[in-house]
């Protein structure tokens, strides 16, 4: 086990490195200068700007110094927001895409579970069709259509009952959440609700589920004891991957719905050229990503040996 976990941590250092290598040189083949033009800044904010980051040296003095500082968890300070460090921006808005994110995991499990039982107990009958429907259109849909909407009924609704069901935008309460994490969170519900109904199926054809039945169990106990307990494993070792990409995958929604999470931060930084906050942004939500990885292969891992044998 401390081999596998050795080398798992060993794999996750290389693509954090070569995630953080491929976001560096790539930004700066990118068009365009984020210190001149309508963004240019003066004299002597350039020359520190300069002489901090080595921008007058070769590209690759520049990667140096741009690894030495990461290694340190630096990423700098922001080339468009006065007085701003790149680690300021990163600790105060990503708790804010953090909650959105955990509570779109909490949608997208609770009605995945439910609803891939529900097709599977209904196999080939009309509610199994119904949903199997929405599972299409939720994993073809992309989230900003639904987030345009989700806000359009939303309007039209509060202007039917006169008062405010929900708040179309904005963050702040529990309310302003419930949109945008349905929202974030339809697509990983249709990807486990498919995923549910096939290891229910499996479950329900199997042996032990037969010899139950033939013991006289009742059908509420075989499902609740025996049947969901087990289908619901691989929609768990789902999970830890499903909470980083939806963490890290709300950038859209989060300016659809002005939420004043780090993914609305990142598409400005896009916007602005702003490559400290581009790159502080990506290696962070990578390192995000491969940890969260890590972990789940590491619990896969001590739960089934086969995959370290693999």
């Amino acid at each position: 086990m401390w081999m596998y976990t050795f080398k798992r941590l060993i794999q996750g250092v290389i693509t954090v490195w070569f995630i953080a290598t491929a976001t560096f040189f790539g930004m700066h083949n990118v068009p365009g200068d984020p210190l001149s033009g309508e963004r240019a800044a003066n004299e002597t904010i350039r020359a520190n700007l300069e002489a901090r980051y080595g921008l007058d040296r070769p590209l690759i003095e520049q990667y140096g110094i741009f690894m030495r500082n990461m290694l340190r968890g630096d990423f700098g300070i922001s080339y468009t927001q006065q007085n701003r460090e790149v680690n300021d921006i990163i600790r105060e808005h990503f708790p804010v895409s953090a909650t959105l994110g955990v509570l779109a995991v909490l949608f997208a499990a609770l009605g995945g579970i439910l609803w891939g039982a529900l097709t599977a107990l209904y196999r080939n009958r009309l509610p199994d069709y119904i949903i199997m429907f929405l599972v299409i259109l939720g994993i073809s849909v992309p989230s900003f259509v639904f987030a345009g909407i989700g806000q359009l009924t939303l309007v039209n609704l509060n202007d039917a009952l006169g008062f405010s069901v929900l708040p179309v935008a904005g963050w702040g309460t529990v309310a302003h959440m419930l949109l945008p994490a349905l929202v974030l969170g339809l697509g990983t519900m249709a990807y486990m609700t498919r995923l549910m109904r096939s290891s229910m199926l499996e479950v329900m054809s199997s042996d032990y589920i037969r010899t139950a039945k033939a013991k006289g169990l009742s059908p509420t106990r075989i499902f609740t004891r025996h049947q969901l307990r087990n289908a619901v494993l691989p929609v768990i070792t789902v999970l830890g991957p499903a909470i980083a990409a939806i963490t890290t995958g709300g950038f859209v929604v989060e300016l659809v719905f002005a939420i004043p999470g780090l993914g609305r931060y990142f598409v400005q930084a896009v916007q602005q050229l702003d490559y400290t906050v581009i790159m502080g942004t990506t290696v962070f939500y990578g390192s995000f990503l491969v940890f969260m990885v890590i972990v789940v292969d590491l619990v896969y891992g001590w739960i089934d040996p086969r995959v370290r044998l693999q």
